[in-house]
């Protein structure tokens, strides 16, 4: 049996290891690897030859967001080193939900939701994978194909006699729960006998022999290997990555108006350029090892700039993140939006835009609505504290009166207005027919 204790460092420094594979050299150099169940026997397997791996998602919503970004990452790096990546779209998992570090169960899904949910994120994959027929060439698979036939007392004999109720209680993630003395239904007690069935059948599907997932997948990912190498007998391995904060320890991906997502009609590729441009100085070096494909050499001459300077390293980072997200099209539209709303000659069409008919703007249309519309705040009352404040622009004239309202006549040089809320947050205001 492997040795199943972590590595207890994201660090590279801090492992004892070299690996001979491209592929660990370079998922240890660029920070990718937190805990391996054993790190020797998965560089083996990775110098071997292509090496089916695989990373699962639950369809939980219709775009992934910064927080899926370090497996997404992950994967895009093994293929680039010729391993194949096996992309798992929890189709039948979604349905119980993980209750890993959650206070409370998931709402339950429709089928139509989860399949227009699946859709959305294999939109995400198509920018950041290779899929086809070759041999390193990325597969997307639904959990559902296989969890949807399963008899119960199959599953209960073949698979549950293979699990200890007494070591799935003493897992962080339930024992928090029940310590809390939080519900924990027995529905989701039985996903992580399903994530570990998922691990079972890719081994005999595609010959898969190696599980990633977050930090926060450990105790999943380490049933999953126990219960191949005892059903099966072939040694497989369970890798996570980090579980990032930012450099003042803010959970990564989340922000004051919600989640960072990656499909552009979720979030526009404007304020995903913002977030990275946006990021505080102590995480430049970090973030572009793990969120872009820049050589490393090139990264620490980056991340050795100080002071104003490093705010071209920003510009890099916000500018690759953004181009692998959404293409080089979009990359070039949020450039010109840029340069927009920074004060010299360019457009605003890349902007998250607001539009509204000649008809509408006929009675005006009030500013606290648009900021709650543009998602710059909460509530008419978060808008009213803004614009009280002196935070408000549009087309850079200060807006101090709540009551304030935007009618056609305002549209009399364009048909674009710019609504911005202090220096970093901005959106098109558009006048349609």
């Amino acid at each position: 049996m492997n040795d199943l204790s972590p590595i207890d460092s994201a660090d590279p420094a801090d492992i004892a290891f070299v690996a001979q594979s491209g592929a660990l050299q370079t998922l240890l150099a660029r920070g990718f690897v937190h805990q391996c169940t054993g790190l020797a026997g998965l560089d083996g397997l990775f110098k071997a030859g292509c090496v089916p791996v695989y990373i699962g998602f639950d369809a939980t919503a219709d775009s992934l967001h910064v927080g899926h970004l370090l497996p997404i990452m992950t994967l895009r790096w093994l293929q680039k080193r010729g391993h194949k990546p096996i992309i798992l779209v929890g189709g039948g998992t979604t349905r119980i939900g993980d209750p890993s570090f959650r206070t409370e169960a998931r709402p339950i899904l429709t089928d139509d939701q989860i399949a227009h949910n699946i859709a959305g994120i294999r939109k995400v994959f198509d920018r950041f994978v290779r899929f086809g027929d070759g041999p390193s060439d990325a597969v997307l698979v639904n959990n559902a194909d296989w969890l949807d036939r399963l008899g119960y007392v199959d599953l209960l004999r073949d698979v549950g006699r293979h699990f200890s109720v007494n070591r799935m209680l003493s897992f962080d993630s339930v024992r928090t729960r029940l310590e809390k003395q939080e519900n924990l239904s027995f529905l989701e007690f039985n996903y992580m006998i399903l994530q570990a069935f998922d691990f079972l059948e890719l081994s005999r599907r595609f010959g898969c022999r190696a599980q990633m997932g977050g930090a926060d997948q450990w105790a999943n990912i380490l049933n999953g290997v126990d219960l191949v190498r005892r059903v099966d007998g072939p040694e497989v391995f369970g890798l996570t990555a980090p579980l990032l904060t930012t450099a003042s320890g803010v959970k990564m991906g989340k922000t004051a108006a919600g989640a960072v997502w990656l499909n552009a009609d979720r979030l526009a590729p404007f304020d995903y350029w913002q977030f990275w441009r946006n990021c505080e100085d102590g995480d430049v070096g970090r973030f572009l090892r793990l969120f872009t494909d820049l050589p490393l050499r090139d990264i620490e001459q980056l991340e050795n700039l100080s002071g104003a300077d490093i705010n071209a390293a920003k510009i890099v980072l916000a500018d690759e993140a953004t181009q692998l997200a959404h293409g080089e099209t979009a990359l070039d539209a949020v450039k010109a939006a840029a340069s927009g709303v920074f004060g010299t000659s360019g457009s605003l069409a890349g902007l998250p835009t607001l539009e509204f008919s000649a008809h509408a703007l006929k009675d005006g249309v009030g500013v606290l609505s648009l900021l709650v519309m543009a998602g710059f705040a909460g509530s008419n009352s978060e808008a009213r504290r803004l614009v009280e404040a002196g935070a408000v622009r549009i087309d850079e004239k200060n807006i101090t009166d709540p009551e304030h309202s935007i009618l056609n006549y305002a549209f009399d040089d364009g048909e674009l207005l710019k609504l911005s809320v202090g220096r970093k947050r901005h959106a098109a205001i558009k006048r349609v027919g």
